[in-house]
């Protein structure tokens, strides 16, 4: 069975960071001829000094497993380099056999050839930066280094191929006589303007500027993820007196004991800047100074003027992309960027945020005043900060709606929590879910299910891995080992999974998640199962190939299931009594759902604008990255007792991940499932008409054609823009009536 893997140009997407040398462009084909000869001679040289690491490599063979999932076991660090050495220069001759061929050019014989081409470096570049990203090492790292420059020599190679372009160019000029299915279309599409994108209409000279430049950023990102990531596992917040954890919640302290003595600190406890110790830290600790403390070590995170520092980075990543922007003939950085996403450009992302930004923050300012009035009341003589907010604001959401947020977690385990998606999706298209033990696992935390249609056929496999460790990047993610496609004459199998980074158990406890957390493993869970039910054809348009604007949409209509009282009754249940989730207490959970939406509103839109700043600078000149930053939120009016979500030294959504210019995008695409949520809350939450048409002109489609055109077969018309505001709570009832009477 062939495997699914990615074509050039999603491979260019995957590999957006990764970028060349700087041969001389007026040579381009005797270069490349030579960088393959030298390619050749080191894997020559690679296979004899390896011998059997080479020639058996697991990478490179058909996998036994079921469903063809990697062989992990079998795979080791040393694997790699050989399987990139070999992968990139078959890669390289199928393009050249494509770029070269003496018939004229047809839409099989080029644009679907070059769908079809590279899929053993797709499959050895997937399984490499899966497992970098969960579980790396200093020896993977360096691996990421090195192949960052070689990555992007190829990707400059395919799109900067005269020969090939002129094939691509030719189909793409017969587009209007050839008769194509609109996937194909879409491909075809998509292909040429990958090309010009990728600078194949620039001269020889400003061809060779542009390797340079990609060359420049594929780097400098790769090191701002690692210094990032040693600045979250560096800093320890060491607590040694056990009066210090007062109010702290059991299960907390627990966890930090066993973070102690991981870290050699035996007898103590110790708090680090990762989510799941930060968070319940700043939300119940009563020691201010300690509060402040472990705050600052999380945003200062990239910016302690050490080896680890991101400053200067950030602005060189910045000044490379306004260079890059410029060889390309767009104003900005984000102007290239947002052609192809839903936006289309800066003005419509600010249009958009200038809508939201003034009522989220005055919101934000009136939760400021409460917050300030509850330190009066108990006596504090001192000016609410910022890592006061999430201690006061648990005060005030427990005084106001008689809610702790320590009371849900009983009900919120992390195994239950996962049913209870696997019921919501059963519920809504009949996808049932069951556990395989023979499948292989990357890593002991990996859970492994398959994953069945209503129908009882095989839809693919899913994996969960839940647990924070040092090796993995922070945060949660969706993301494939294998994509589903067609394009091979059978439907091929996903393999998708999950990562997010709760707290560890502790003993026999289970982990019990606070009602955000769960609400997460809902988000990414929507994700999945866009992945799990993609029906394409071609594998760069399977699941959740999608613009960044939106693709976070149908993950975030996911996480409106999670709210509802059928739904919490299947699995919301006390770990210790089995109790259902009193119905007293979701109420006061969904009384509570707009509380504290000015803070969660402005410190996500201070990070998203805060983006766009870094990528509509119109000067390649360097910045200040503190001031630039500064300046930056003072324009925009932020107020001090607010960080922004992400400062410029642990952005990695934008300097090392593929969220330049498109952070916004979360809001952009609440706008699309705010308004999809309108019409199952109507219809009814599991009504089966709403839930077919949504899998069928959302889930299913992936990129297949313009998601606006999807989204409207599915909807009826474009988005409403109200139904976001009112969720949460940012409109007064005569703006609200006003909006909807527009």
């Amino acid at each position: 069975m062939k495997k699914a893997l990615l074509s050039p140009v999603a491979l260019a997407v995957l590999l957006a960071a990764c970028q060349p040398d700087t041969a001389s462009q007026a040579n381009q084909d005797a270069a490349h001829q030579k960088t393959a000869q030298q390619d050749t001679t080191q894997l020559q040289r690679t296979s004899q000094q390896n011998g059997d690491i080479a020639n058996n490599n697991p990478l490179l063979a058909e996998s036994s497993a079921p469903f063809g999932v990697p062989e992990f076991s079998k795979i080791k660090v040393e694997h790699f380099e050989p399987a990139f050495d070999f992968a990139i220069v078959q890669n390289q001759q199928e393009i050249d056999d494509i770029a070269n061929s003496s018939k004229a050019a047809t839409f099989e014989n080029t644009i679907e050839a070059m769908e079809k081409s590279g899929q053993a470096l797709n499959h050895v570049a997937t399984v490499f930066y899966a497992l970098n990203g969960t579980d790396t090492s200093k020896e993977m790292q360096g691996i990421a280094k090195k192949m960052s420059s070689r990555l992007s020599a190829l990707n400059d190679d395919i799109y900067l191929n005269a020969k090939l372009f002129a094939r691509v160019k030719s189909v793409y000029e017969q587009r209007d006589s050839l008769d194509l299915r609109v996937d194909q279309k879409t491909l075809l599409a998509d292909s040429y303007q990958s090309f010009v994108r990728g600078g194949a209409n620039l001269s020889e000279v400003d061809k060779a500027k542009l390797r340079d430049l990609n060359s420049q950023l594929s780097k400098l990102s790769v090191q701002f993820g690692e210094n990032l990531l040693a600045e979250t596992n560096a800093f320890e917040l060491v607590i040694d007196t056990k009066d210090d954890l007062a109010g702290l919640p059991e299960d907390i302290i627990a966890a930090a004991a066993v973070t102690a003595t991981e870290r050699g600190h035996d007898g103590k406890w110790v708090f680090t800047t990762h989510r799941p110790s930060k968070n319940p830290f700043l939300t119940y600790a009563e020691n201010r100074d300690l509060r402040k403390a472990l705050y600052e070590g999380y945003i200062q995170r990239g910016d302690n003027e050490n080896a680890n520092d991101n400053k200067k980075l950030a602005s060189k990543i910045a000044s490379l992309r306004y260079q890059k922007a410029q060889l390309l003939d767009y104003k900005t950085y984000a102007d290239f960027v947002l052609e192809k996403a839903m936006a289309k450009n800066p003005e419509n992302v600010y249009g958009l945020l200038d809508q939201v930004w003034p009522a989220a923050l005055a919101q934000a300012k009136n939760e400021v005043a409460d917050m300030q009035d509850m330190i009066k009341a108990e006596g504090g003589d001192f000016t609410l900060a910022a890592y006061d907010w999430w201690y006061y604001a648990e005060k005030i959401r427990k005084a106001r709606y008689d809610l702790d947020a320590a009371q849900t977690k009983p009900y919120f385990s992390l195994d239950a929590t996962r049913e209870g998606v696997f019921y919501t999706a059963e519920k809504l298209w009949g996808v049932t879910f069951k556990e395989r033990q023979d499948i292989p696992k990357y890593h002991p935390d990996v859970r492994t299910f398959e994953v069945f249609d209503k129908d009882g056929s095989s839809i693919g496999v899913y994996m969960t891995d839940y647990y924070v460790r040092e090796s993995k990047r922070g945060g949660a993610w969706m993301n494939s080992y294998r994509k589903q496609q067609k394009m091979f004459g059978e439907n091929v199998k996903p393999i998708i999974y999950n990562v997010l980074n709760y707290p560890r158990p502790v003993g026999d406890a289970p982990v019990l998640l606070t009602f955000d957390q769960a609400s997460t493993l809902f988000h990414e869970f929507g994700h999945a199962i866009q992945g799990l039910l993609s029906d394409g054809y071609y594998q760069s348009q399977t699941g959740t190939s999608l613009p960044r604007d939106y693709v976070e949409y149908p993950s975030q209509v996911m996480e409106n299931w999670m709210m509802e009282p059928e739904v919490l009754a299947q699995f919301a249940k006390h770990y210790k009594t089995g109790e259902v989730i009193p119905q007293t207490l979701i109420e006061k959970i969904q009384a509570a759902g707009k509380f504290n939406q000015g803070f969660a509103t402005t410190e996500y839109m201070a990070a998203a604008l805060l983006d766009m700043k870094w990528h509509t600078l119109e000067t390649a000149t360097e910045q200040d990255a503190d001031a630039f930053e500064k300046a930056a939120m003072d324009e925009i009016g932020l107020i001090p007792q607010i960080t922004p979500r992400y400062r410029t030294g642990y952005f990695s959504h934008i300097f090392s991940g593929g969220y330049a210019s498109g952070y916004y995008g979360y809001i952009w695409s609440n706008i699309y499932d705010a308004d999809t949520w309108q019409v199952f809350s109507q219809n009814g939450i599991f009504d089966q008409d709403t839930a077919s048409g949504y899998r069928e002109h959302v889930l299913e489609t992936g990129g297949t054609e313009d998601p606006m055109i999807m989204y409207r077969r599915f909807r009826g018309q474009d988005p409403k823009v109200w139904p976001l505001l009112e969720r949460r709570g940012l409109l007064t009832d005569e703006q609200l009536k006003t909006m909807k009477a527009q």
